[in-house]
């Protein structure tokens, strides 16, 4: 299981009944095997540029914990839903070392180069 974190940008309508469009969205992470740790709802915000001819949209950040086999099943079935008008995930693995610049993950070939210890026997 990794963590990962959903941006879900919904169709500007959805304000009164928002609900049940986030309702739906996460049906879909936990349908799949996905656990929901945060929801943020950000609100009706003005778009840098126009998506399906809308300038605004709801913005929804998810962040989750799922096994990285079903992220895929997650990504075909956001496109296909009519409320998300886009959707960005990302996974919190990855971006974990950015935030601390001196520790960097140990690459498999640094580990490999390490002389393995040779036990003595005692005769």
């Amino acid at each position: 299981m990794r963590n990962y974190e959903i941006a879900v940008v919904l169709h500007p309508d959805l304000e009164i009944d928002l609900e049940s469009t986030t309702t739906k969205v996460e049906k879909i992470i936990t349908d799949l095997g996905g656990k929901i740790d945060k929801k943020d709802n950000w609100g009706k915000r003005k778009l840098a540029y126009e998506i399906k001819k809308q300038t605004w949209g709801i913005y929804v950040i998810y962040e989750i914990e799922i096994d990285p086999s079903k992220v895929r099943a997650i990504n075909d079935k956001l496109n296909i839903t009519e409320e998300v008008m886009r959707f960005l995930i990302v996974s919190l693995e990855d971006i974990r070392y950015l935030k601390k610049p001196n520790q960097k993950p140990a690459k498999k070939s640094e580990k490999a180069k390490k002389p393995a210890k040779v036990v003595e026997e005692k005769a």
